[in-house]
């Protein structure tokens, strides 16, 4: 799995997952911009053969911007952060869903 939000990350535990710090909507590279898209894919490509631990996270060392101001930006609305906090709970759409998941 390739996420730029690592609490989903964590939270989802899939077998092998890469972290990139860009904003929501923009994991795989910045719009239009086919160069950081293709490095960021085979650098997550190259991750996924050399992760030996289950569950375990690889952060990729690309940067969005110079610092750390979209962060505040992308996170906040006028209102201040709106955002419910997350939790490693199972949340499902259906009953079907959660009585699925239980199956062994």
């Amino acid at each position: 799995m390739i996420g730029s939000a690592l609490d989903i990350l964590e939270a989802g535990n899939a077998p092998r997952s890469v972290f990139v710090d860009y904003p929501l909507g923009h994991t795989v590279g910045r719009p239009f911009d086919r160069g950081n898209q293709r490095a960021i894919v085979d650098d997550a490509l190259a991750a996924f053969e050399l992760i030996t631990r289950p569950g375990e996270i690889v952060q990729l060392d690309y940067r969005w911007s110079d610092n750390d101001a979209w962060k505040k930006e992308a996170s906040n609305t006028k209102g201040g952060d709106t955002r419910s906090p997350r939790n490693s709970t199972p949340q499902y759409q259906t009953d079907t869903d959660r009585i699925a998941a239980a199956q062994p």
